[in-house]
C-alpha cells in the first residue's frame, strides 16, 4: 500500500509518499481502508519535532473510510461498514489498523469525506462549546480564526447553544463564510483592532468565554477581553507558543481562569466518543451543521497539504484523499 511516511522532522518536503507493507488487524483492530483523511495543525507539529514522535511515522489523526478486515475479539464491526475515527496516528494512508474502540459508524446520510472531516474538528469543536466552557443563551462567545476548520464549526455549535458570537477573521472573503455559519459579529483582525473592538461591541463588559486556537499572537490581548471571572480556552498555537505566564496577572484582569484542552482528554472513554460523533452526524444529517471542505488533494500531495494550512491560504477543512 502507499502511505506518506515522516523519516525525520523538518519541513513539509519530509513527508515522504511511499511503498509499505498493508498490515493485519490483530486482537481487538479493524483494518480500514481510508476513503479521506484529514489535514490538522497537530500533524504539522507532529512533522517539526515540537510535538516529538519515535521516527519514521506515518502522520495523520483522522479519517474515514471502510472496514476491510477485522482482528480477533472484534463484534461491533465487519468488512464493508462505513467507519471515522480521530486520535490513531497513521491516517495518512491507503490502509490503516485503529482499535475497534476508537472507531465510529458513520450513518448512512453522511459521506465518508464529511465524516473524516468533521471527527478531529468537530469533535474539538463540541467539547468547546458543551464542556470546557458549556455555552448557554446569555453568554458571548469570541472565536478567533472562525472561518477555519475549527472556527467555522464552533460558530455555527455556539450559536445552536443560543449563544452570542464574535469572530475573528483576516480577509473580506473569510469574514462572508463565518457570518454564513452565524456569527453575529465579525472582526477583520488585519484593518481593526480585535480588543477595541470586542470591548466595543459588548459595550466595556468584555466576553464570557474566549475560544483561541492562534496562541502567542492572539493571547495577551485575549485576556484583556474577558469579563471579570471570563474563560480563556487556548485550543492551539498556529501563531506559536505562549510563553510562561505570571498567574498574578489573571487576579489583576478579573480573577480569570485559562485552560488548555486537548480532544485525547474529551474522548477517552467509548461513552464520550459516541455521544460526540452522534451529535456531530445527527446534526449534520437534519442539516443543522455544515461542514465546508476547502479542498481535497490526492495522498500523494500530503507536503502540499501541510504548505496550504500553515499559510492560512485555506477557508474549512483539507482533506487528503486515495484513489477510488
Amino acid at each position: 500500500m502507499k502511505a506518506i511516511r515522516v523519516h525525520q522532522t523538518g519541513g513539509p518536503e519530509v513527508l515522504q509518499f511511499e511503498e509499505v507493507a498493508t498490515p493485519s488487524p490483530g486482537p481487538g483492530e479493524v483494518l480500514v481502508k481510508i476513503a479521506a483523511a484529514g489535514i490538522n495543525f497537530i500533524d504539522i507539529y507532529h512533522r517539526v519535532g515540537l510535538y516529538p514522535l519515535e521516527t519514521p511515522f506515518t502522520p495523520g489523526l483522522e479519517a474515514a473510510g471502510i472496514v476491510e478486515a477485522v482482528g480477533e475479539g472484534v463484534s461491533e464491526f465487519k468488512p464493508g461498514d462505513r467507519v471515522a475515527y480521530c486520535t490513531q496516528l497513521g491516517a495518512y494512508a491507503e490502509f490503516a489498523l485503529v482499535p475497534a474502540e476508537k472507531l465510529v459508524p458513520v450513518p448512512s446520510g453522511v459521506d465518508l469525506p464529511t465524516a473524516a472531516a468533521v471527527m478531529l474538528q468537530g469533535m474539538t469543536a463540541h467539547y468547546l462549546a458543551l464542556d470546557t466552557f458549556p455555552l448557554k443563551p446569555g453568554h458571548t462567545a469570541l472565536v478567533h480564526a472562525a472561518a477555519g476548520g475549527v472556527g467555522l464549526l464552533l460558530v455555527q455549535i455556539a450559536r445552536r447553544q443560543g449563544a452570542t458570537v464574535i469572530g475573528t477573521v483576516s480577509t473580506e472573503e473569510k469574514a462572508a463564510l463565518a457570518r454564513q455559519a452565524g456569527a453575529d459579529h465579525v472582526i477583520l483582525y488585519t484593518q481593526t483592532d480585535f480588543e477595541t473592538e470586542t470591548k466595543k461591541l459588548t459595550n466595556g463588559r468584555g466576553v464570557d468565554v474566549v475560544y483561541d486556537s492562534v496562541g502567542v499572537a492572539t493571547f495577551e490581548k485575549s485576556l484583556n477581553v474577558l469579563r471579570p471571572r471570563g474563560y480563556m480556552v487556548l485550543f492551539g498555537q498556529s501563531s506559536g507558543k505562549v510563553p510562561p505566564v505570571d498567574l498574578q496577572i489573571l487576579n489583576s484582569k478579573g480573577s480569570l481562569y485559562v485552560t488548555r484542552p486537548t480532544l485525547f482528554h474529551y474522548v477517552a472513554t467509548r461513552e464520550d466518543l459516541l455521544r460526540r460523533a452522534e451529535d456531530l452526524f445527527g446534526w449534520i444529517t437534519a442539516g443543522q451543521l455544515h461542514v465546508r471542505i476547502d479542498r481535497q488533494l490526492p495522498l500523494s500531495q500530503a507536503a502540499e497539504a501541510h504548505r496550504l494550512l500553515a499559510s492560512r491560504q485555506t477557508a474549512g477543512k483539507l482533506l487528503l484523499v486515495t484513489e477510488a
